[in-house]
């Protein structure tokens, strides 16, 4: 008898334990209106960046996240395909968030936005997750950067330093050696840990870059997070949002990290499709302001930490027509901590790596540079630019030597000068050799032979 009461006592507890927690109710919306890649739904209550399924009449749910709301009505973006959606469709909220898969077991491996893995290297199962949306790091927690870190290329080793931990951008238009000198840092950089975001580019560019740009060696402490073009826009933000988590994650751990995002200007494009989708109104040249005030958010992310870790970013933006005022060219270089600027008029003379030496800028360089080196860096670019100033008229034999001695030495020089600024591909240069070359070229004596007279 006791037992059986034993047994009753335990059930009735089981009982009042299961009603104690009732389940949480879903309330489910039903989808109105499909008008691109935009949905729009009524009857649920979303808050803005959280998750949905709606189903179709195919077995598998479609994935949506909420960008908006106008009344009773929340705009969605699907990310992923939208075949097998009906009208009045189910939309149940989801309880789980958008987040970015993080752990060690990602160097290595190629994801995508959503961060399952495109390679056929197996599963991926990490050892935990981060959000796309980090918090902004305090200002005054920002070490800072004080430490040279060598990229591997000469020129910009040299002649425009960068900092571990700062934030440039890479300003070029289609078809100039960008995505070469991407892979040329990712190889030869110093540094423990290299993320790679292609976010919007060609979808033959991501196996082109991890098989021969990047290469198996690259590749083996690197996480690749592709997102073509042929990609839903969320998505393609979601990819650039995911390798900043990732980046983010290891910098956590104390690594230094190297983030190289491709590009930063299709990421500025997939915003612009969904807030022109619903409805916002377009400001400068077709953007939204909505644009502009993702970017910062963005890049904001990297830099350095007080634990020892940091994030050197660099940024690709594509200048269409190499329009160097393009709206988002403008407000990277606004927001960015320097700006290379490949030329196409060098790329089309078989100069590699295409730098515009003239055109470009580190601005952390004063920082983390002896003065010395700076003289040396001063007197090559007077050389350069002292050149390219009277290039026509020296081409055209409407220079006479010995008529200016500035002119007349940066003649003897130029040769010398393009040597130095183009790099093989295969080539990596460290940043100490790099410095002592810029030291003997600056320093050497010019041949009393090209020095005549004015007048003979």
């Amino acid at each position: 008898m006791h037992r059986r009461s034993t047994i009753w006592k335990e059930r009735i507890a089981s009982y009042r334990d299961k009603l104690g927690e009732p389940p949480t109710l879903v309330v489910e919306g039903k989808l109105t209106r499909m008008v691109g890649l935009t949905l729009e739904a009524v009857g649920c209550q979303v808050a803005v960046g959280g998750r949905c399924l709606i189903s179709s009449i195919n077995s598998q749910p479609i994935e949506a996240e909420v960008v908006g709301f106008a009344g009773d009505k929340t705009y969605l973006m699907p990310s992923g395909e939208v075949q097998g959606i009906v009208p009045n469709a189910r939309v149940i909220p989801s309880a789980q968030a958008y987040e970015a898969l993080v752990g060690k077991e990602l160097l290595g491996r190629v994801i995508d936005g959503a961060g399952k893995p495109l390679d056929d290297k197996g599963p991926l199962v990490t050892e935990g997750t981060m959000p796309l949306s980090a918090k902004p790091l305090n200002p005054l927690r920002r070490p800072p950067i004080r430490e040279p870190l060598d990229v591997g290329v000469r020129a910009i080793n040299t002649l425009l330093t960068v900092g571990r931990g700062q934030r440039l951008g890479l300003f070029a238009g289609s078809g100039v050696g960008k995505s070469v000198l991407l892979g040329m840092m990712t190889r030869y950089t110093n540094a423990d840990v290299v993320v790679v975001g292609l976010i919007g580019e060609r979808g033959r560019e991501v196996k082109e870059f991890t098989d021969n740009i990047l290469g198996p060696q690259g590749l083996a402490r690197a996480v690749v997070v592709a997102t073509p073009a042929d990609n839903p826009p969320l998505m393609r933000m979601h990819g650039a949002m995911m390798a900043t988590s990732i980046a983010e994650y290891f910098r956590d751990q104390g690594k230094r990290v190297l983030l190289l995002m491709d590009s930063l200007t299709r990421y500025a494009q997939a915003q612009r499709e969904i807030a022109l989708a619903i409805g916002e109104p377009p400001a400068t040249k077709g953007y939204p302001p909505s644009v502009f005030a993702k970017l910062p958010q963005l890049v904001e992310r990297a830099g350095t930490t007080e634990n020892g870790g940091s994030i050197t970013a660099f940024y690709t933006v594509l200048t269409e027509g190499d329009d160097q005022q393009d709206p988002i060219a403008d407000s990277a270089r606004a927001i960015l901590d320097g700006h290379f600027v490949l030329s196409r008029k060098l790329a089309d003379a078989g100069h590699y790596p295409a730098i515009d030496i003239e055109a470009s800028i580190s601005r952390v360089m004063t920082e983390i540079t002896t003065e010395s080196h700076q003289k040396e860096v001063g007197r090559f670019k007077q050389l350069y630019s002292c050149y390219q100033q009277n290039r026509d008229l020296i081409n055209v034999g409407a220079y006479t030597r010995g008529s200016d001695p500035e002119v007349d030495e940066a003649i003897e020089f130029y040769p010398h000068l393009r040597a130095f600024l183009q790099q093989n591909i295969s080539e990596s240069v460290n940043l100490q050799s790099g410095m002592q070359q810029l030291s003997a070229l600056v320093n050497r004596p010019m041949a009393v032979s090209s020095v005549v007279p004015a007048g003979q």
